[in-house]
């Protein structure tokens, strides 16, 4: 059987970042998926405001559309999923967002689960996700690192720092038995994350493979 193959959209203008998800995304498939990446043009290198967020959804829309024909299912890779019901909507295909995703799997189990991130300019924004997805008795809130986003991404280890900090506060002050590194390009710092803690901590773009996986069909 020929492999099938996933649209990875990145809705962020920056295309290491794609090429970084990408990268994650393929060790996370299996053998019989390939994927690929496709990067917005029209958007910041890093989203970090609901307004950018609302901005960057025509456009993830518009390269689901001329693109559709190319590929067995489709990941929006930002973590308030812009354009993902649009895509739904006009697209026949299956698409996920990775926000979406990695909710319902910290949400298994009946798990309460918390987001650390970078970005409190999204707060409302992520807030509306566990109502969207009637998860809203599961999620513990969200909790930002300090610091300006873009310096945070130009330093890993400092990142890493933050969002460590950021995932204890989860999991000491909230109560969360899981807690989501909540951005595409924090993904990196996502997977490093996880062996430091006792309880599950979800990386998105993962999360988010393994469901397209699901609804395309293995």
């Amino acid at each position: 059987m020929a492999d099938r193959r996933i649209l990875l959209i990145n809705p962020n203008s920056l295309e290491a970042t794609t090429a970084m998800m990408v990268a994650i995304a393929k060790s996370a498939a299996a053998d019989s998926f390939d994927i690929a990446g496709a990067t917005a043009t029209r958007t910041p290198t890093m989203i970090v405001s609901a307004d950018a967020l609302e901005a960057a959804a025509p456009e993830v829309e518009e390269i689901a559309r001329a693109r559709s024909g190319e590929c067995d299912g489709i990941i929006v890779a930002a973590f308030g999923d812009p354009g993902l019901a649009g895509i739904k909507a006009t697209t026949k295909l299956p698409a996920v967002g990775i926000g979406e995703s990695s909710m319902l799997e910290a949400a298994e189990n009946g798990r309460r689960f918390g987001v650390a991130t970078t970005t409190p300019l999204l707060k409302a924004k992520i807030d509306a996700l566990p109502d969207t997805l009637g998860l809203r008795s599961h999620y513990t809130g969200t909790r930002f690192t300090e610091g300006d986003p873009h310096e945070l991404m130009r330093d890993p280890s400092l990142l890493r720092t933050a969002l460590a900090g950021a995932v204890e506060t989860c999991i000491a002050q909230d109560g969360a038995e899981a807690v989501i590194i909540g951005g595409g390009p924090l993904g990196e710092a996502a997977g490093a994350l996880q062996p430091i803690f006792n309880v599950p901590v979800i990386a998105p773009i993962p999360s988010a493979v393994r469901r397209i996986i699901r609804l395309v069909g293995a």
